[in-house]
């Protein structure tokens, strides 16, 4: 196998060679580390490679699990792999070393995934671009002076590239469905309780948080999402189990939904990109051609409210962790250790208080009551994945001095407003890539369902994978170019 062929497979293709002793998982991860060599320097996405796991693999051995030998990348965050660094994008987690797997990690490994090394991550993962003061900027394959998104933007960056088919990704405001969009990928933000968090966490962000992939085909997607939505001891609660393996809803026959459809930006005066209101329109056809019913309507709230509230919903609790933190690596919290939005935030989080927590709370089931009742009436809610095509880097960087926390936010949303409230909610929501710009940026499409129903969106996603497939687009950053 070269590796033009390697990087034209899906990980389910890459299993299937693996199994029928076509090619070694350490044949694969040889040809991972070609890529990384290829095409890193471009786009700046891993940041570290195994190089003793690569060479210690068994050229005989076939490992278990569906996704035999092929090649994984863990973001700089989240689910950490025991003896392994996660510097978090931080100055202030400089050689940080977990001291275990994560429930996530060892599903991963069963899986059957060789883990080989991590990707980029803006710091603590708050961001929609990955740019960091450790680690710098993330390029995107698709055009390396704008934003590959974030925070999960070096996985995505990697898998768009042809780096490997599949890559860790986490998602608490739409960090997996953002650099999904910016870089052409299949993205799923799974209902909230999904995917543990354990061992480490119960819940984190007040339930906004889940932990997934993302990948370049809805099958890899499925799949995956079959091996790690198995609930852990310990985990808070566990939601509705699938009445089938997710698999099995590929290219499974979609029933008739009612998809509720808008362009428009949910921030008052918002800017919707004319090829974006395009591209969605013409999603709309596609579904409507299937049989579906399309009818143009949106939740209505108070975008003013929404967005203080998730501000002061992300910030509960955030000073005691960056303290704890800096106790762990002997740093001081300052300008030395942190970017000024970041310092901002913590400046924030210590400013709040108990009613606060309280109020943020009402305000946040008032907000899941409202897209409550939206889904009483509608299947599913198709948006724009980002309202903008993907900006120049620097627009979107925490090391603004210009800015504080609050601004920082409200700027997000000018490009991101409708990914969060899937997190605040815990439904499910899919991006993918159903467009190109004329500049040949991707273009993603977000269908958000309703809780416990990953699904429906998996037999949607495949079948418009089909209708309107995108695997014959390949960035110019690539490892086949």
């Amino acid at each position: 196998m070269n590796l033009a062929e390697y990087s034209s497979c899906d990980g389910v293709a890459l299993a299937d060679l693996v199994r029928r002793r076509e090619v070694s998982p350490k044949e694969l991860a040889h040809l991972f580390g070609e890529a990384v060599e290829k095409v890193n320097p471009r786009i700046n996405a891993v940041i570290e490679v195994y190089s003793d796991r690569i060479e210690k693999l068994d050229d005989r051995a076939i490992p278990t699990g569906p996704f035999a030998g092929v090649p994984f990348l863990m973001k700089d965050i989240g689910a950490g792999e025991n003896g392994r660094r996660q510097e978090w994008g931080s100055r202030l987690m400089k050689g940080h070393v977990a001291d275990n797997d994560s429930f996530l990690t060892a599903l991963f490994k069963k899986a059957g995934l060789t883990l080989l090394g991590r990707t980029t991550t803006p710091e603590f993962a708050l961001g929609i671009s990955t740019e960091s003061e450790l680690m710098g900027a993330t390029h995107n394959p698709w055009n390396k002076e704008t934003m590959a998104g974030g925070s999960s933007g070096g996985s995505a960056a990697s898998v768009a590239a042809g780096i490997l088919p599949i890559a860790h990704g986490s998602d608490n405001g739409g960090s997996i469905r953002i650099p999904a969009s910016a870089c052409g990928l299949v993205g799923l933000k799974p209902s909230r309780g999904r995917v543990t968090l354990g061992p480490d966490f119960g819940e984190l962000w007040p339930g906004m948080l889940q932990e997934f992939v993302m990948s370049r085909t809805v099958r890899d997607t499925a799949l995956m999402l079959d091996m790690v939505s198995e609930p852990a001891p310990g985990d808070p609660f566990i939601i509705t189990q699938p009445v089938r393996p997710y698999a099995q809803e590929v290219n499974a026959p979609a029933e008739n939904l009612r998809i509720a459809w808008t362009t428009d930006s949910w921030q008052p005066g918002g800017f919707v990109d004319p090829e974006v209101v395009r591209c969605v329109e013409h999603v709309v056809s596609e579904c409507e051609r299937a049989g579906h019913e399309l009818v143009e309507a949106s939740p209505v709230f108070d975008y003013e409210e929404y967005l203080h509230t998730v501000c002061a919903a992300w910030a509960f609790g955030v000073y005691a962790g960056m303290d704890m933190f800096a106790a762990l690596t002997g740093r001081t919290i300052g300008e030395e250790t942190l970017e000024p939005v970041m310092l901002s935030f913590y400046k924030y989080s210590k400013g709040l208080t108990g009613a606060d927590m309280f109020m943020t709370e009402f305000a946040l089931n008032k907000f899941r009551r409202t897209f409550g009742r939206f889904f009483e009436q509608y299947d599913m809610l198709l948006t724009p994945t980002l309202v903008k095509l993907p900006e120049p880097l620097g627009r979107y960087t925490k090391m603004r001095t210009d800015i504080d926390y609050v601004g920082y936010m409200r700027l997000c949303d000018e490009i991101r407003v409708h990914t969060p409230a899937a997190n605040v909610t815990g439904q499910p929501a899919i991006t993918l890539p159903l467009g190109q710009s004329q500049s040949g940026l991707p273009i993603g499409v977000q269908f958000m369902a309703r809780f416990g129903e990953e699904g429906a969106l998996i037999r949607l996603a495949s079948s418009l994978e089909q209708e309107m497939p995108w695997s014959d687009r390949t960035p110019p950053i690539h490892t086949r170019r």
